[in-house]
């Protein structure tokens, strides 16, 4: 892919903050998904906001944000860091974003657009478990999202084919192609394999704060599934509500890591989902996540 590089550019152009003033920091935004600002790209700017308040340098163990509005790509988010603890091991830190919404012939009005705490502590030796990584064929024998999508662009609108075909920042393999056009109802279970290669070797709060983005890929889509409901259906309103990440061990975005995903309920609109990430048989992450998902059927 001739222009990967670039698209490791704009990555690491969005994890890096611009300190405003002391735990002030100000992000980027990109159209990763189009108009409103992709929720991987605050959960990443949010990890990296929190962690330039360390003293010192811990990994994150533990996330928990929601999503209260959608962002606007066309602005920068502004990151307010509060040092909630700071103790032998572990710090937490509760991140708010915000962005300014114009109002005619008054002053900007700031929103808040998303709400994070989350913890840090060093790696340490301890008790050890963990279950059987699940075992799916491996990444030299799929075909990669971005040829997959070959077989479907000739199905969708020619208003969104740009779209539709643009290189993706995360390079993924999934297990079991969907038909994003025609999808039929099947179990709420899906896999994919997914790595950011060329990244090179990067600090332990850009690797987490890339996973972090990379895990709002499928997730939310996973709820869908059992309904034959896919992002290209015609009426549906979907979105993330909060997201939740666990990171157990260390691990490295520039090789393949497996996200197995699950949704076990949908109900009042919206979709649970559950994920797991993978590498060396190794568990190094767990996500979870809710997402709406409104279906607004035509008036006939």
């Amino acid at each position: 892919m001739s222009d990967y590089p670039q698209l490791i550019d704009e990555l690491l152009a969005t994890v890096a903050l611009i300190e405003v003033s002391p735990d002030i920091f100000e992000g980027k935004s990109h159209d990763y998904v189009g108009s409103r600002i992709f929720g991987g790209q605050v959960l990443a700017q949010a990890i990296m906001a929190a962690s330039h308040t360390l003293d010192k340098d811990k990994p994150c163990h533990s996330l928990h944000g929601y999503f209260l509005r959608g962002g606007d790509i066309n602005q920068p988010v502004i990151y307010k860091v509060r040092r909630l603890r700071d103790g032998r091991s572990l710090s937490a830190r509760e991140v708010t974003a915000i962005q300014y919404k114009e109002v005619r012939g008054k002053a900007p009005v700031e929103q808040v657009i998303f709400s994070m705490i989350a913890s840090f502590s060093p790696m340490e030796e301890g008790l050890e478990y963990q279950e059987d990584m699940p075992v799916y064929p491996p990444p030299e024998d799929l075909l990669a999202e971005q040829d997959l999508k070959e077989e479907y662009v000739g199905k969708v609108p020619d208003a969104l084919k740009a779209r539709f075909m643009r290189h993706r920042h995360v390079e993924i393999k999934p297990i079991k192609p969907r038909d994003p056009i025609h999808p039929e109802p099947m179990k709420p279970k899906q896999a994919n394999w997914l790595r950011i290669r060329e990244l090179g070797k990067q600090p332990v709060a850009i690797q987490q704060a890339l996973l972090a983005f990379s895990s709002d890929f499928y997730l939310v889509g996973t709820g869908l599934m059992s309904h034959g409901v896919s992002f290209m259906t015609s009426g549906l309103q979907a979105a993330s509500i909060d997201h939740s990440m666990h990171f157990h061990r260390e691990f490295d975005l520039n090789n393949w890591l497996l996200y197995d995903m699950w949704s076990d309920t949908t109900s009042n609109a919206k979709g649970l989902n559950h994920g797991q990430f993978w590498q060396d048989g190794r568990l190094v992450a767990t996500v979870q996540q809710e997402g709406l998902m409104r279906l607004r059927v035509p008036k006939s």
